[in-house]
């Protein structure tokens, strides 16, 4: 040790931080009788560099251990040993190396699924220190995006490019991701929403393919182990530890081209699983403290991963406020999506309390402020939120009942006339009242836990025996139907049904108020063969398959369009609801049946009509001029509704938009170029379509 001296160091922050003179290392254990901090060379192996025990009365303040260090090398990797009382709460073991929870890099994780091979007990990933220079952000700045004008875009980092036909340099990688940032931008998207790119172990699978008897792995990656740390793996630059500047990169490019950067965090669980799972970090520092228990020391199970982080704990939430101000400050994200985020509301016991103190700091931490915060409003224990989430004036919350309520219209359900027209409103219904508005809902038909939009329209029952699990797995209940044939058919009947039911649900989506989220592949009808639980599908059911660009370019032209018109149009991005009348004579909205004026929203209704008053689209930005007025009429039903025109409410000329029961071209029309249609006359929307009209502006 006479090459390293040792000195207090101080309590925060946690984590390895460059001092003066040396490094110092933080951690927290309320618990732990004895702390020992290892480092290691950067090649790692067995033989420690140091193993350095700390002596309490120096080395402790209140629970933090710390420790300064001089004289190691610019880049090593290291971790901690604690010991502790046993039985209880407590899982203390010397015998096990930890993770530091603060580390930023993770070593040994260069190559996906490069760890599989391991001790299952134990893991061969340790902490990782590298005295990276300053990283030049230039100009970049954040994208601030009205939550209102926002498209979101939800992909998966690896899935998006490793395909083969992705044509991309470095596939499966940031460097990859940046590569498709044009097509992004060609697109319309706004804003990618990134599963999780935290560190996690894609070798954390129990289930291995039945056919082929090979092993199956966590693909999506709701598993955590370094909260701080961007997935090694995900970073072409990883055999250099560049993994953090990589994902840097990225973000600094998307921000180039216009697009925010959201991640979908997981703090209600982590890796570490049950008794049965492998201790990586929180388990061996402090167990009790980390994860909520039963009066019998066995885990809590709000997230359905075996176990529940004490998100209330003072300790904890100050860790994940840190965990959230890191990637925006020195990651420049501009928002996130929190998994199973109900779980942030219960308390030791497990209790779902009125004002959670995590969620309050979270929304009204001063560093975040300028941040998107989307809530998942359930969790695995019941909990279910939506328009209810607490400090609901920060939050956007996913809306599923935006979605079921879709799926079972263009199912052609009975009696969901109604609730889509309060969907397409914004559903006021949900979350109006407390000061929020349409941008506060995030609609969506897919994501990535389900069915694709080609899956929606083309199966009745999911098939998931791929994963190993007998098709136990998954949702029962997807409120699909495969449009007369299950699976893969050359029937062309139902293959331009489906088409045509993709092509309305989308519109719906992208016509709603509120804010849309699109899933990645399906403006190219990306298919996963029936599977809606892909967690563990490494492998074509996942991964976006680019030659669907041009197989099915015609559907992506008008997912394209579509997109555009919604960011065109202030009157689709209300940043208030829909009122109706207004004056004895003026509407923002007027509803309509076959009739202009006398809607049907009776139990037995599939047809839903509407005019938009482009003079009222309700944002103080856009005053200078009026927006087009638009006609939008759907039809759920098995039989073609003959419907009235009614005039537009500023007396221009109607065109067609789009109908989506046309083939391409003529599916959907660029600003003014669509057929005149007279007010008055009648149109014929089809089964299962919708026809849009836009009046000359």
């Amino acid at each position: 040790m006479s090459s390293h001296p040792i000195h207090r160091g101080r309590p925060l922050p946690l984590g390895a931080s460059r001092a003066p003179d040396g490094v110092n290392f933080a951690v927290l254990s309320r618990h732990a009788t004895t702390v020992a901090l290892v480092v290691y060379p950067e090649a790692g192996g067995r033989t420690p560099l140091a193993e350095i025990p700390l002596d309490p009365r120096t080395h402790r303040t209140g629970d933090h251990w710390h420790v300064r260090v001089e004289g190691l090398p610019d880049v090593f990797q290291y971790g901690w040993r604690v010991d502790g009382p046993k039985g209880g709460d407590h899982r203390f073991d010397p015998t096990r190396l930890l993770l530091d929870p603060f580390a930023n890099t993770l070593s040994n994780g260069a190559v996906w699924g490069g760890t599989c091979e391991v001790d299952p007990e134990r893991t061969s990933r340790r902490s990782l220190f590298t005295r990276h220079h300053a990283y030049d952000w230039a100009d970049d700045r954040p994208v601030r995006t009205p939550a209102e004008d926002g498209i979101v875009y939800e992909l998966h980092v690896r899935g998006f490019t490793v395909h083969p036909s992705s044509g991309v340099k470095c596939p499966g990688t940031f460097r990859g991701l940046i590569e498709k940032i044009d097509y992004l931008k060609w697109l319309g998207v706004t804003a990618v929403e990134l599963l999780p790119v935290f560190e996690f172990d894609e070798c954390d699978c129990p289930f291995a393919d039945p056919k082929t008897g090979d092993p199956l792995v966590n693909f999506w990656g709701y598993n955590p182990i370094g909260f701080f740390a961007p997935k090694a793996s995900f970073a072409a630059s990883a055999g250099e530890h560049g993994q953090d500047n990589e994902f840097r990169d990225l973000v600094k490019a998307l921000h180039a081209a216009g697009i925010e950067v959201i991640l979908d965090v997981v703090f209600n669980h982590t890796g570490e699983g049950d008794d049965r799972g492998r201790t990586y970090h929180l388990r061996g520092l402090d167990n009790g403290l980390y994860y909520l228990m039963d009066a019998d020391g066995r885990y809590l199970n709000y997230s359905g991963t075996g176990n529940t982080v004490n998100c209330n704990h003072p300790a904890v939430r100050e860790h994940i406020l840190t965990c959230l101000r890191y990637w925006v400050t020195d990651m420049h994200v501009d928002g996130f999506r929190f998994d199973l985020a109900s779980v942030l509301g219960r308390d030791r016991t497990g209790k779902l309390i009125p004002n959670p103190p995590a969620v309050e700091m979270i929304s009204d931490d001063g560093i975040l402020a300028g941040t998107k915060l989307i809530a998942e409003p359930w969790d695995a224990g019941g909990a279910y939120q939506v328009g209810r989430f607490p400090f609901g004036h920060r939050w956007a919350e996913w809306n599923d009942r935006f979605r079921d309520d879709v799926r079972r219209f263009w199912r052609g359900d009975p009696g969901f006339a109604a609730l889509l027209a309060s969907r397409l409103a914004g559903s006021a219904d949900l979350f109006g009242g407390n000061g929020r508005g349409p941008r506060h809902s995030l609609n969506f038909v897919t994501c990535h836990d389900g069915f694709t939009l080609h899956d929606l329209v083309s199966y009745n029952d999911k098939h998931n025996l791929a994963n190993g699990e007998g098709n136990r797995d998954g949702h029962n209940d997807n409120c699909s139907w495969n449009s007369g044939a299950e699976g893969e058919t050359t029937d062309p009947k139902v293959r331009t049904l489906r088409e045509r039911r993709a092509k309305s649900m989308a519109a719906t989506l992208l016509l709603a108020q509120g804010t849309p989220m699109l899933l990645a592949g399906d403006e190219m009808l990306r298919t996963q063969r029936g599977n809606n639980n892909a967690w563990c599908q490494d492998n074509d059911l996942s991964w976006v398959d680019w030659t669907l660009k041009d197989t099915n370019a015609g559907f992506v032209r008008f997912m394209r369009e579509l997109i555009w018109v919604r960011r065109k149009h202030p009157v689709f991005r209300r940043k208030d609801y829909l009122k109706g009348e207004l004056t004895p004579l003026t509407a923002d909205v007027r509803w309509h049946g076959r009739l202009p004026n006398l809607p049907n929203f009776g139990p037995d209704s599939r047809f839903v009509a509407y005019t938009l008053d482009g003079r009222y689209h309700g944002r103080d930005d856009l005053t200078a001029a009026p927006d087009n007025d638009f006609y939008v009429a759907f039809n759920g039903g098995t039989e073609p509704v003959s419907a009235t025109v009614p005039a537009s409410p500023t007396g221009r000329r109607w065109r067609r938009l789009f109908d989506t029961a046309a083939d391409s071209p003529a599916d959907i029309f660029a600003d003014s170029a669509g057929p005149v249609v007279k007010p008055g006359s009648v149109i014929t929307v089809a089964p299962f379509a919708a026809v849009a009209l836009r009046s000359e502006a």
